[in-house]
């Protein structure tokens, strides 16, 4: 056995079909003459964190995450050091690192044979320095976006078992609750270290990714490799506000697909009620202690946050077709 190549399999038993997981990757390690992979399941109460750090601790040639964008954000945050790759098969309601990286979502034997015979490529990883009403300050990594206001309420407030049967439906009801509050966040930002901005706002979501579920485009600049954060706040005023906001958001991703569509998008002036800007830090402060999500899970309350970003930090392992990274320029815009 020495000399062959080692996987280890970090996987989430309440998301993953485990047995059939299980027999995808002997027949991968079987076939390519891998050694017998190192298995570590997470816990109820810790999505991937001590279960990452024993599959590092066997010094494998690549990390399997079976389970969720939290899942994955756990195991990216201790193995991002080391070097070595990870590979993802998707098995969470969202999965949207996977979907803004085009991987295979439905096909586990497909992205079992990925992390066996795959190309590696480098994406940025994002961090979050938050502080919380107690004044301790935490260092968490995120690899989709990070949210407060509207958008972290969504994830403290939305039904588990609702969004495990009808996905992001599930959002409407506290979508609607928050819009009828309009409830608004006082702040203090500053970009990259620049002077500071006083701002009210219904939510803040800072991303290394731009699409969300059902495929609607938030942040169109977004590049998972450029070493920028992209932050958009929301701002609209009522409902007719609101409604502007989403008819931008359901035509983005249209868009966006077509070479004209991209043309028009940035001819056209932002709207009042969303405003962008890109950066390799964002440092805010509000004025009370608000919730914050990163990659869906719920963090609690924080008083302020640092995010950055370190480009090309994570080595991830993909399809050889996908291993160089696609052409795109993203545009800076301010808020």
């Amino acid at each position: 056995m020495h000399g062959r190549r080692l996987a280890a399999v970090v996987f989430n038993p309440v998301k993953v079909p485990v047995e059939t997981l299980r027999h995808a990757v002997a027949a991968a390690e079987q076939e390519h003459g891998w050694a017998p992979t190192e298995w570590f399941e997470t816990a109820e109460l810790d999505s991937g964190t001590a279960a990452a750090r024993a599959a590092i601790a066997t010094a494998p040639d690549v990390v399997l995450v079976a389970g969720g964008d939290g899942t994955v954000r756990a195991v990216a945050q201790e193995i991002y050091r080391t070097g070595v790759p990870l590979a993802l098969l998707p098995a969470g309601t969202g999965n949207l690192l996977a979907r803004n990286l085009h991987l295979t979502l439905a096909d586990l034997p497909h992205a079992v044979r990925t992390a066996f015979t795959g190309a590696d490529r480098s994406i940025d990883i994002a961090f979050a320095a938050s502080r919380t009403p107690d004044r301790a300050v935490v260092r968490r990594a995120f690899l989709v976006m990070a949210g407060i206001g509207l958008d972290a309420n969504m994830a403290a407030n939305t039904n588990p078992a609702l969004k495990k049967r009808i996905g992001w439906l599930a959002y409407t009801d506290p979508i609607a609750r928050s819009v009828l509050g309009n409830k608004q966040v006082n702040l203090h930002y500053r970009i990259d270290g620049g002077r500071p901005h006083a701002l009210r706002a219904h939510t803040l979501i800072a991303g290394n990714c731009g699409t969300l579920t059902a495929n609607i485009l938030l942040l169109p600049d977004a590049v998972v490799d450029d070493g920028l954060l992209d932050v958009v706040v929301f701002r609209p005023k009522g409902p007719f506000g609101w409604a502007r906001v989403g008819s931008r958001l359901a035509t983005n991703g249209l868009f966006h697909r077509f070479r004209s569509g991209r043309w028009l998008m940035q001819r056209t002036p932002d709207l009042k009620g969303l405003n962008y800007v890109q950066a390799r830090r964002f440092d805010v402060r509000f004025a009370a202690p608000q919730l914050l999500q990163l990659d869906g899970d719920v963090i609690g309350e924080v008083t302020e946050v640092s995010l950055t970003v370190l480009h090309q930090g994570l080595m991830l392992r993909v399809p050889r077709d996908d291993a160089e990274p696609r052409d795109g320029a993203p545009s800076q815009r301010s808020a």
